[in-house]
C-alpha cells in the first residue's frame, strides 16, 4: 500500500479537484485506489455504503475511483453549528457537539480514529490519495494536528503541495508555506503542483525554474484553469452556469448554516433555469420559484430568514402565484413550528415557522442517514406526477401534521414531504431530488417552466467532469515521476481502463 497526500497553500487552492483528478487517472489504469481526508469541516455531506456520513467532496473522489463511499474515507467530519462550535462526526456517526477549544483538546483521541480508518482502507486498496485541509502552515493549529502534516508524519507518507496561481502570489504561497513548516515536513514535501493557470505557459517557465532552484523541489506540472468545471464542492457556493432566454427564475437564500447546496448543481446546469443565490443584505429579486435549502441549524437560520425580510417576500411571492419549495431543513421551515427540546442544534426551544404548511417539526436524537428511492406524487393534473428519483436523507427532525396527508412523494414505500392545498408550496426531506433528469424536469414543470426535457443526467455529468480532470493529469503532470513516487510498475499505465464504464 502507498499513500500520497495532497496539501494546499490555502483553502480552495484546488486540493479536492487534484485528488479527484489523481484518483480518476489511477482508476482508469486499473489501479486499486481510494480517497482519504483525515478531517474535513463542511456542511456538504453524503451518505456512505456503511450507513455513515462523510464530506460530499470525498464522496466525489470515491466516484472518481469507481468505488462506493465509505465512512473510513473521511473519519472526522466537523459540521459547524455556530462560529465557535460544530457537530463532530466520527467514522460516519454523530459523536457529539463541541466548541473549538473542546475539540482542540479532543484531537489526540480523534487521531486514533483517523489512523484506524486509514489502516482499514490500506488493507483494502493498493493506493490511498489523501487530502489535507486548509494549509499546513497554520502554525497556531500545528499542535495535535490531524488534518495535514500531523497525519502525514504519522502515516509517513510523501506530500505534494498545491498552489492556486489564479489568486496571484503563487510563488510566495509555495515558498512561504515551506518556510513555515518543520525541517522533517519540508523533506516530506516532494514537489509542487500549480493549479488554475491561464495564459501562455512559456511566460511562467522562468518562475518554475526559479522555484525549483530556490527550494530544491520539482514542479510536477501546471494544471490549467478549466472553464465551466462544475463538481461537488466542500463549502464554496458556485455561481457558474448559463441559461437561455425566457428561463425560469429560481432564487435560493444563502443561509448562515446552509447545508448540501450541491442539491442545486443540476439547476445550475439546466439551460432553462436562471439560478441565483441571494446572500445576506442583498435585495430579494422577483422569481418564479423560491427554494429554501437544507440547514445545519434550522431554528437559527429560520430566525435569520425572518430578519432578512424573506418571510414578507415569500408571502408577496405567493400572492402573485409564485411557487415555494423546501429541502430538508428548508422543508421544516415551511411549517408552523420547529421544536428542539433537547438543544440538539445548539440551544433548546421553539421557533415559529413560516406557517405555509400545516405541520410541526421536533428535533429528536438519532440522525436519519439513508439512501432512498421514490416517485413524485403531486396532485392529479400535474405533469410531474410519477417521475422517479433517488437521493438520500440526512436529518434529525420528525414532522407531523395535516400537510403530510398530501405528500410530495412516495419514498421506499412511505409518504415523504408535503404539497399545499393550493399547489403553491411543497417540500421534501430528500436531498438530491433534482439529480435525475425526469424528476428535475417534472419539478420545474410544477414550478412553471413547462415541458423542456433539458435537465442533465447529473451523475453522468459528474463522471464526465472527473474524466476531464484526469485528462489534465495525463497531459500536464509528470506522470512517470508520479508513478515512481507511488511505487507503481511502468506497466500499470497499460492496464484495463474503466473510463466511461460506470
Amino acid at each position: 500500500m502507498t499513500t500520497l497526500m495532497i496539501q494546499g497553500t490555502t483553502s480552495d487552492a484546488g486540493k479536492t479537484t487534484v485528488v479527484a483528478a489523481l484518483c480518476r487517472w489511477l482508476a482508469r489504469q486499473g489501479v486499486s485506489v481510494a480517497p482519504f481526508k483525515p478531517q474535513n469541516m463542511a456542511l456538504n455531506s453524503a451518505v456512505t455504503i456503511d450507513g455513515g456520513e462523510i464530506g460530499r467532496s470525498t464522496a466525489l473522489q470515491a466516484l472518481a475511483c469507481g468505488v462506493e463511499p465509505h465512512s473510513d474515507m473521511n473519519p472526522v467530519l466537523l459540521k459547524p453549528q455556530s462560529d465557535c462550535g460544530a457537530q463532530v462526526i466520527l467514522r460516519g456517526q454523530v459523536h457529539g457537539n463541541m466548541d473549538a477549544l473542546d475539540y482542540h483538546a479532543y484531537k489526540a483521541e480523534a487521531m486514533e480514529a483517523v489512523m484506524d480508518a486509514w489502516r482499514s482502507l490500506s488493507d483494502r486498496y493498493d493506493v490511498i490519495i489523501a487530502e489535507g485541509a486548509g494549509s499546513p502552515a497554520e502554525v497556531n493549529l500545528r499542535a495535535n494536528d490531524i488534518a495535514n502534516m500531523g497525519f502525514a508524519e504519522a502515516a509517513d507518507c510523501p506530500v505534494l503541495l498545491v498552489g492556486d496561481i489564479d489568486r496571484g502570489g503563487v510563488f510566495a504561497q509555495l515558498v512561504g508555506t515551506l518556510e513555515l513548516i518543520s525541517s522533517s515536513e519540508q523533506q516530506r514535501t516532494k514537489g509542487f503542483i500549480i493549479n488554475r493557470f491561464r495564459g501562455d505557459i512559456s511566460l511562467l517557465e522562468p518562475g518554475l525554474d526559479w522555484l525549483a532552484d530556490r527550494t530544491g523541489k520539482p514542479v510536477i506540472g501546471v494544471l490549467p484553469y478549466l472553464h465551466g468545471l462544475i463538481v461537488d464542492s466542500e463549502d464554496s457556493i458556485g455561481t457558474s452556469g448559463a441559461s437561455e432566454a425566457g428561463a425560469l427564475n429560481v432564487i435560493v437564500p444563502v443561509l448562515p448554516r446552509i447545508s448540501n447546496h450541491n442539491d442545486f448543481d443540476p439547476l445550475r446546469l439546466h439551460p432553462g433555469v436562471n439560478l441565483q443565490f441571494i446572500g445576506p443584505d442583498q435585495a430579494i429579486p422577483p422569481a418564479d420559484l423560491i427554494i429554501l435549502p437544507g440547514s445545519k441549524s434550522t431554528r437559527t437560520d429560520l430566525a435569520w430568514l425572518q430578519s432578512q425580510g424573506w418571510a414578507q417576500a415569500i408571502r408577496k411571492h405567493l400572492r402573485y402565484g409564485g411557487k415555494v419549495f423546501g429541502i430538508c431543513g428548508g422543508f421544516q421551515m415551511l411549517g408552523e413550528q420547529v421544536n428542539d427540546p433537547s438543544g440538539l442544534e445548539g440551544h433548546a426551544g421553539t421557533t415559529n415557522g413560516l406557517g405555509l404548511l400545516e405541520m410541526t417539526t421536533t428535533m429528536v436524537a438519532g440522525k436519519q442517514l439513508k439512501e432512498v428511492h421514490g416517485t413524485l406524487n403531486l396532485p392529479a393534473g400535474d405533469q410531474a406526477e410519477g417521475a422517479a428519483f433517488s437521493g438520500y436523507e440526512m436529518h434529525n427532525g420528525v414532522s407531523e401534521g395535516a400537510a403530510l396527508l398530501t405528500p410530495l412523494a412516495w419514498i421506499n414505500g412511505h409518504n415523504d414531504g408535503a404539497v399545499s392545498a393550493d399547489d403553491l408550496v411543497a417540500g421534501t426531506y430528500m436531498h438530491g431530488v433534482f439529480d435525475q433528469p425526469a424528476a428535475c424536469d417534472a419539478l420545474l414543470q410544477w414550478a412553471g417552466l413547462g415541458v423542456s426535457g433539458a435537465a442533465v443526467d447529473y451523475q453522468q455529468h459528474r463522471l464526465e467532469q472527473l474524466d476531464r480532470l484526469a485528462d489534465q493529469v495525463e497531459q500536464c503532470l509528470d506522470t512517470d515521476w508520479l508513478r515512481e513516487l507511488l511505487n507503481l510498475k511502468p506497466s500499470a499505465a497499460n492496464l484495463g481502463s474503466i473510463k466511461h464504464n460506470e
